[in-house]
């Protein structure tokens, strides 16, 4: 699998920051660049024949990623990536429909795209955020959940898995308890989408967030899933070209889904790409195997690190169960050090608060180190980083 990311064959490296991005296959580089050279042409618009194919590229791609997870083509909206899909329902749904009062529920494992949002809206609409805190081993306090729920809570925003932890939140239990009061729920599932099968009919979100970049496709290209029960609700992100249905000198009116949530000239190229990544996972990754082989890498890793002076951050036998992260943290040495050491021995890895400032300060800490995995990530990698991290704890720098 290794030799079917040209990154690998032009840096001899060793990458583990695949939560932040991951490669891209030759076919997803090859996809785009056949675009370019062979399609490029605006779509929806040109009455010509080039113009006819961009669009059919386009659309095709919509189909593709939308029976990735499950949806219609008309639910799948394409987006710049998580974050602008999280802006859209804030800006789109809720600064809409939530007065003040209402109140919004997130957790303490939060990336900053799930946070900031709402704090704006917490300011500017007078909206009642509140957090589902997280235990000692870092898993959420379901408990204090159920008691924070009612007819006050109209949106629960929660990550699928957290960026920082690795850990899976229980989304039937949120996603059931927050309809039972008459909520709606927004999932992240940006680090998940790499990772496991997700399937919007089974969890039954009304809002869903992922990018491609997190999942072997290219940047500046993400989804945000609006089910048609809820489209009626969603008013249009941004205005202007090729989201109306007519304009007047005073008026106008908008097309229907999902042309109506893309103004301007759309990232074709990107969902081309996109399409080309969800291509390779159906033919390249099983879930199941992944599952076993990221768990095993990750167990390996939290193995090692127990014998280091560091602490893991996380539950730790879920993480060895079904994990792709490890993350830690040392009383005496900053995680910039510790990247920077294994940066010299050609080991990428990703050293700082992972844009969650909230979650590291309830876990009484500023910063961390987090090794992540992806599909093309080998036991060997895993041995090599071992060695240069004993290596390092063992040298005149501690």
């Amino acid at each position: 699998m290794l030799m079917d990311f040209p990154f690998f064959r032009n840096n001899k490296l060793l990458y583990f920051d695949n939560a932040a991005t991951t490669q891209k296959p030759g076919v997803v580089i090859d996809a785009m660049s056949s675009f370019y050279a062979r399609h490029n042409a605006p779509v929806h618009r040109g009455v010509y024949a080039l113009a006819e194919e961009a669009t059919i590229l386009y659309e095709d791609a919509r189909s593709a990623i939308a029976q990735f997870i499950g949806a219609y083509p008309d639910e799948v909206i394409f987006t710049k990536g998580t974050t602008e899909a999280i802006n859209f329902v804030a800006s789109s749904w809720a600064q809409v429909h939530l007065k003040a009062g209402d109140e919004i529920i997130i957790t303490e494992l939060e990336h900053h795209a799930n946070i900031v949002p709402w704090i704006r809206l917490e300011k500017t609409r007078g909206i009642v955020l509140k957090y589902i805190p997280i235990k000692e081993d870092g898993t959420l306090d379901y408990a204090v959940y159920l008691e924070m729920l009612s007819e006050k809570t109209k949106l629960v925003s929660c990550t699928h898995t957290s960026n920082v932890l690795g850990s899976h939140t229980d989304l039937d239990l949120i996603i059931e308890h927050a309809h039972s009061v008459g909520a709606y729920v927004l999932v992240d599932a940006a680090q998940a989408m790499a990772h496991s099968s997700v399937s919007v009919q089974e969890l039954n979100a009304d809002f869903l967030a992922f990018s491609a970049h997190k999942m072997f496709g290219p940047t500046g290209i993400g989804v945000l899933y609006v089910p048609r029960h809820m489209q009626s609700q969603v008013e249009p992100y941004q205005v202007g070209g090729g989201m109306v249905y007519s304009v007047d000198f005073h008026e106008a009116s908008w097309a229907k889904p999902p042309q109506r949530y893309e103004a301007g000239t759309p990232p074709i190229a990107e969902a081309i790409g996109f399409k080309a990544a969800v291509d390779y996972i159906n033919t390249h990754i099983s879930f199941d195997d992944l599952k076993a082989h990221e768990a095993r890498l990750t167990g390996r890793l939290i193995n090692a690190l127990q014998h280091l002076p560091v602490r893991i951050l996380g539950p730790l036998d879920e993480l060895k169960h079904s994990g792709h992260m490890v993350s830690f943290a040392s009383e005496n040495l900053h995680s910039h050090d510790i990247a920077a050491y294994l940066d010299k021995h050609r080991i990428a890895v990703r050293a700082g608060n992972h844009c969650a400032k909230p979650l590291h300060r309830r876990l009484g800490i500023t910063d961390s180190v987090r090794i992540s995995f992806a599909a093309y990530n080998t036991e060997d990698e895993v041995e090599q980083i071992i060695e240069v991290l004993f290596q390092f704890c063992n040298s005149k720098y501690v």
